[in-house]
């Protein structure tokens, strides 16, 4: 028998775990006895859901009302609040379970893919009443409640049904639809009470605010078939891939320096043509899921579904993407699985218990940023951000997902000392989940989202990221090339006088350069934090760090491997990145800046034109070196070559500010070659010397190469050359 008594001291102490025992119609004693908790009520009535007739009063003992339902049939509360106002709803207690029982196995297998659609706050109508569904994850709370602007964000008003073999809490709250802001109130296992946001929330309130918002329905209409159609040939490793990298919340300031900044719409407005006039292909976006620290540049993520109200709207970001997509512009988001912040409204602790992350901090406390490392061995932890990662994919149209901090995940010693960290089952130091965790998103990725990409922030030597799953890869599409990044900035940050001695910085990329799918990335990573920005980093007067940088991009632009550059970068941008400003784009009314733009723009343009220059990315029949010793004069020489029918590239370049005229080169073909490109020309703010357009190589073998030419090499610069046919 109930002892209704004892429930409803519970249910007043803000400790009862099954209000639905209590709350609601109930037959007792041969009465249909119906409880509503409403504190603070005037009065309350009952009504007949469908024409609103009176069904008698309730009556009030200390927020308790009770009274009894003379008629079986679906019934409403009318209550009248202090002031006169009168509230009328279905009772969120008449209604029955929705969660079905293979919502709750799929999740607890970690196999719910449309967790998104399913979990979290979901509008939908229930017995012909409009609501919102809640459902959360807390299997080791006490009482979980649904708190909001709907019930005076008092945890005792709406207690939710427990699932207790599943872990999962759910409620209908009748009448409440998109827009409507709410958390979770949680008595935990350790008998804390907290507030927390809801982790499948789609939509949340701009930080510093923490609530999350019901959103709509995800039913954008889309504009964009064409290009979701040919995309997977738009992204293979033998198409064109240049990515801008963009922070979205500095890379342009309405006011300046000031702190407001475009919300999608302007981003839409301004920063999609900008990118298509340049000549990216792609769009790469630091972490937009929302994140309540605007410094962590959006990598201590805590909302992995919904993107960042700092911009607008979830159907705003939607349109966004679309319109990148009509303009011929991927998006990439950066993507972060590796850990999250211990912001107390997020997911740290989250039921009074290590829920999403490892208990011992050995395993799940991040030393060098301070964030918390999800337990991918929990299936329900891996499911939920394999869940969000298809979410972005599919909701959202996003073309790639690049993966932040895949080395930290793969480590289990991942920067800690001896005695910091756990060996796996075998006593090695790979993290057997994660490698585990990666295999299955990038196999879902590719199951599901057909034509997208996954890229890999991998700064070791871990074997097979890019390589097939089946073949005992990890998966991915592609991999940043840390290593090639690191080693040629290295040595264009040298004096000219001294790079001789470190020649093999330039050369050695080239012995691995196809062991993986790579992208060469100058990111964020490298213009922060006193590195300077890159135009900083080159040595002597500003005409060499100008001339330098010059040829550098083309260094770039021309050696095997995808291309990422992040944004200011080419404009020449003589400050580090802040976060707090925006891109210095008043530079580019300096003649030299606007050169450097110009430049990167031909770059693109050139690049996305010659199969020879990204045809064979990853393949190592696509390059050739033919001087790649000269460590006496800083020079190289390589070729690129498409397939069989493209027209082959040779590449010139003098690392010294030494012009160098009769330079005797090998080269593929007898016959004319013509200078496509020329970092020295004038228009790029150098001193237009070079090879009048045209080289004719003759039937001279050199380099071991059936033909050669002499050529000149102007200082600080690259010279890109193309066959154009036999002897004239």
């Amino acid at each position: 028998m109930t002892d209704v008594g004892a429930l409803t001291g519970a249910l007043r102490a803000g400790t009862l775990d099954d209000p639905f025992a209590l709350l609601g119609a109930h037959q007792e004693n041969g009465r249909r006895v119906v409880r509503s908790f409403q504190p603070g009520a005037d009065a309350v009535a009952l009504m007949a859901r469908d024409d609103g007739r009176p069904l008698g009063d309730l009556h009030c003992d200390d927020g308790l009302w009770t009274g009894t339902l003379e008629e079986d049939v679906p019934y409403a509360l009318a209550i009248r609040w202090p002031g006169g106002w009168v509230q009328e709803i279905e009772d969120a207690y008449g209604f029955g379970p929705i969660l079905g029982d293979l919502d709750l196995h799929l999740f607890n297998e970690g196999r719910h893919w449309d967790l998104a659609r399913v979990f979290g706050a979901q509008p939908r109508t229930v017995e012909g009443v409009e609501g919102v569904h809640f459902t959360l994850w807390a299997p080791n709370a006490r009482r979980v409640s649904v708190i909001g602007d709907f019930n005076g964000w008092d945890g005792r008003r709406n207690p939710m049904r427990r699932h207790h073999g599943a872990g999962v809490w759910e409620l209908f709250v009748p009448r409440t639809g998109p827009g409507t802001h709410y958390k979770y109130e949680i008595l935990g296992a350790d008998g804390r009470v907290v507030q927390k946001a809801d982790p499948l929330a789609r939509q949340t309130e701009a930080p510093p605010a923490t609530g999350s918002i019901v959103a709509a329905t995800a039913d954008y209409r889309w504009h964009d078939s064409d290009w979701m159609a040919e995309r997977g040939k738009r992204q293979a490793p033998g198409a064109p891939l240049s990515i801008y990298e963009v922070h979205a919340g500095s890379w342009l300031r309405p006011d300046g320096d000031a702190l407001g900044t475009l919300d999608w719409q302007g981003l839409t407005e301004r920063l999609i043509p900008y990118v298509a006039d340049m000549g990216f292909t792609h769009l790469e976006l630091l972490p937009i899921m929302e994140h309540p620290f605007g410094g962590s540049w959006g990598y201590q993520p805590l909302s992995q579904f919904a993107p960042s109200a700092r911009f607008g709207s979830p159907e705003e970001f939607a349109g966004f993407v679309d319109a990148c997509h009509r303009a011929g512009i991927g998006v990439i988001l950066d993507w972060v699985p590796a850990h999250f912040p211990t912001d107390a409204h997020g997911l740290a602790q989250f039921d009074g218990t290590h829920l999403y992350e490892h208990a011992d901090p050995r395993e799940g406390f991040h030393q060098d940023w301070n964030t918390l490392i999800y337990n991918l061995g929990r299936r329900e932890v891996a499911g939920f951000l394999l869940a969000s990662a298809l979410w972005w994919l599919e909701t959202f149209h996003i073309d790639g997902l690049r993966v932040d901090a895949v080395a930290s995940m793969l480590y289990r010693d991942y920067s800690r000392n001896a005695g910091e960290w756990v060996p796996n089952i075998h006593g090695g130091r790979e993290n057997l989940e994660s490698v585990e965790f990666l295999k299955r998103m990038n196999t879902l990725v590719a199951e599901r989202c057909p034509g997208a990409i996954t890229l890999a922030e991998e700064s070791t030597a871990w074997p097979g990221v890019t390589a097939p799953v089946h073949q005992g890869g990890l998966g991915f599409t592609y991999k940043w090339n840390m290593g090639w990044m690191h080693d040629t900035l290295q040595y264009v940050e040298r004096d000219p006088m001294y790079r001789r001695w470190h020649h093999g910085e330039l050369t050695f990329g080239l012995v691995y350069a196809f062991s993986e799918k790579f992208v060469l990335p100058l990111s964020h990573d490298e213009v922060v934090h006193g590195k300077g920005s890159l135009l900083g980093k080159m040595p002597g007067d500003r005409w060499r760090q100008l001339a330098n940088l010059r040829a550098y991009f083309s260094f770039m632009w021309t050696h095997p491997g995808k291309k990422l550059l992040f944004m200011g970068g080419e404009l020449a941008q003589d400050t580090e990145w802040n976060h707090d400003t925006q891109v210095r784009w008043d530079l580019l009314d300096r003649p030299e800046h606007a050169a450097i733009q110009r430049l990167v723009r031909d770059l693109n343009t050139l690049y996305a034109a010659e199969p020879a220059l990204h045809a064979r990315d990853a393949d190592p029949a696509g390059f050739d070196w033919i001087v790649g010793n000269d460590q006496e004069n800083s020079v190289f020489v390589y070729a690129r070559y498409g397939d069989g029918r493209a027209a082959p590239c040779v590449v010139l370049l003098n690392m010294t500010p030494e012009p160098r005229h009769g330079y005797q080169i090998g080269l593929p073909r007898a016959g004319q070659w013509r200078e496509v490109l020329n970092s020295d020309a004038e228009i790029y703010g150098g001193g237009n010397i070079g090879n009048g357009g045209m080289v004719t190589a003759s039937a001279t073998p050199l380099h071991d190469q059936p033909a050669s030419a002499t050529v000149v090499l102007p200082p600080l610069a690259a010279v890109v050359l193309r066959y154009e046919g036999g002897p004239r």
